[in-house]
């Protein structure tokens, strides 16, 4: 499966998730691909923690508006009734529970639903930037990802690298699966066809429950 089969599998997997009237935050890289997957029926506020709700899709080229950008620096646009605020007001909407799914990328995340997204020690770093308010603020935490890097698996039984937050992920998507974060550990809820269990426990460090009634990945 190359690269953009892969982010195609996890984006319209994650668009899925999302349901009609959210408000929805999305982190930089692969989040940001969910909304060409929503089905026209699903209608979502996007948020962007820089001070826009009601993101827009991408510009044309050539009708990009350096004031019209999200929190990775990307060019987007404004949906028709957005609003535009600073950066305090932003994190208070955030704090204060009112966005309803965020969406985020992970160098690791566990089986305790812990996240390490932000630094790999020995590395420059931009920071952690707001994804910890993200984490704690938002009602459901979807982490969308590739299953490894390089090989290595990336849903880890513990972090090893310092942590954005403890215990706030729900759900991981990959495109291998779908995996939820349960009192009882990781539980694979939906496989991708063109793997197996076997594959999938294969690539994942973490103890993975099946369950029951495990279904094909949408």
């Amino acid at each position: 499966m190359n690269k953009d089969r892969i982010r195609e599998v996890i984006a319209r997997r994650v668009a899925a998730q999302l349901r009609d009237g959210d408000v929805v935050n999305l982190g930089i890289g692969l989040p940001t691909e969910v909304p060409a997957y929503l089905p026209e029926s699903v209608n979502v506020t996007l948020q962007s923690e820089n001070g826009l709700l009601g993101v827009g899709g991408r510009p044309a080229t050539g009708e990009e508006n350096p004031e019209l950008t999200d929190a990775g620096g990307g060019y987007i646009t404004a949906a028709a009734g957005a609003s535009t605020f600073d950066s305090s007001m932003s994190f208070a909407v955030i704090r204060g529970g009112h966005v309803d799914v965020t969406v985020l990328g992970a160098l690791q995340v566990d089986e305790h639903g812990n996240l390490a997204n932000w630094i790999i020690p020995g590395k420059k770093t931009p920071g952690m930037g707001g994804a910890m308010d993200l984490l704690v603020g938002a009602r459901q935490v979807i982490i969308a990802m590739e299953h490894t890097a390089k090989g290595e698996p990336k849903i880890m039984k513990q972090c090893t690298l310092p942590l954005t937050a403890a215990g706030q992920v729900n759900m991981i998507v990959t495109e291998m699966g779908v995996m939820e974060v349960t009192p009882n550990g990781l539980l694979l809820t939906e496989i991708n066809p063109e793997f197996t269990v076997d594959d999938v426990r294969a690539a994942t460090e973490a103890e993975l429950h099946v369950s029951p009634n495990l279904k094909m990945m949408l």
